[in-house]
């Protein structure tokens, strides 16, 4: 093996010698064409082993970045739970894209006004929307008209967990559990209501007084937070409400929850029965969220997108923030996460259905 100049290396020719091969640059003039097209294939070799021993450098340049600052869409107010998780994820993204990520609230139409935000917006990664089972499950059986269309014209990007939906009322209902809830509603038909937020609040009081065998009265708002302050008010009665927005007044005794809406307890409330267990046998909602963007995103562009967002979601210190606020956080792949979209549109679509729900 001989050295040349700049210090690369190459083996010595058949017959040569060390001495040989370092002779002057006159002496072994006469083999400058041979000693050129070496030169071109030790280059060559460089580069080629330069590119098999980087290839992490080289995954990393390709990796999409945003190139401005990037705008999440929330379908609820400030102060949901579907703004609180939000806010969780922008930070972490903004963390690891080094770019702004704006949080922006388009409350309304049980989240509609937010997803035909992001429909319409261009599909360059800039527009995104923290989604959940509201405009992307029980939407296409909720609303008579429908200006988006939950499949086509989204590219789901990654599922980040589930909801801990409770049944709660206000510290001045006089009842302690869901038995008393449904004998006070039963001496006064049509005179216990509910109030809904979403979605979720909507199907889930519905499915409580079928499956309870009552009669009450529905209160819609255009989001949890207002919701939220009649019934502590004692305007109404109670409400299905996520954890993530009520557990502040859970804990400060302004809301009374009386059962979970998922079959199984949650690991954040191991002591309240689920309504199931409660008597309202065979009760079970499962409320979700996850990222999406516009349809028409280029393909490694979400992948880029899911492979982030999965990396900054499986930390340890973002996992206790979310347990914090009662959200159990969980991740999967886009192409996951868009067939689920399509089974979660038929399982919300049956449960309005048996709940005997009309579009609105």
């Amino acid at each position: 093996m001989s050295i040349m100049p700049g210090g690369i290396s190459r083996p010595y020719r058949a017959g040569e010698t060390m001495d040989s091969a370092s002779t002057p640059r006159d002496a072994r003039s006469k083999n400058a064409p041979e000693d050129a097209m070496s030169t071109k294939r030790r280059a060559l070799l460089v580069a080629a082993a330069a590119t098999i021993a980087a290839p992490k450098t080289l995954l990393a340049q390709s990796e999409w970045r945003p190139s401005r600052p990037v705008q999440l869409l929330v379908p609820f107010a400030a102060g949901s739970g579907t703004d609180a998780i939000s806010r969780i994820m922008a930070s972490a993204l903004e963390e690891a894209w080094g770019q702004r990520v704006v949080v922006d609230n388009r409350a309304g139409a049980n989240g509609a006004i937010a997803a035909v935000a992001t429909a319409r917006a261009a599909p360059d990664g800039h527009t995104l929307m923290m989604t959940t089972n509201t405009p992307h499950g029980a939407n296409p059986t909720l609303m008579r008209q429908l200006d988006y269309d939950p499949i086509s014209d989204f590219s789901p990007i990654m599922k980040t967990g589930n909801y801990i939906f409770v049944f709660a009322v206000g510290e001045t209902v006089p009842v302690t559990d869901l038995a008393g809830f449904l004998a006070m509603a039963l001496a006064g038909p049509g005179q216990v209501s509910y109030a809904s937020g979403n979605g979720t609040g909507i199907l889930a009081g519905a499915t409580i007084a079928r499956l309870g065998g009552v009669d009450l009265l529905h209160v819609p708002y255009r989001s949890t937070p207002p919701a939220m302050v009649d019934v502590i008010g004692g305007r109404v009665t109670g409400m299905v409400v996520d954890l993530s927005s009520a557990w502040a007044n859970i804990r400060a005794g302004k809301l009374r929850p009386l059962g979970q809406t998922t079959r199984a307890r949650s690991r954040l409330l191991p002591d309240l029965p689920s309504l199931h267990e409660a008597g309202l046998d065979g009760f079970n909602i499962i409320s979700w969220a996850g990222l999406i963007g516009p349809a028409r995103m280029p393909p490694e562009m979400v992948a880029s997108i899911n492979a982030v967002a999965r990396r900054v979601w499986d930390r340890p210190e973002t996992s206790a923030r979310l347990d914090a606020i009662g959200f159990e956080a969980g991740v999967s792949g886009a192409v996951e996460f868009g067939r689920f979209i399509q089974d979660e549109i038929t399982t919300w679509g049956q449960l309005a259905r048996a709940a005997g729900i009309e579009p609105e």
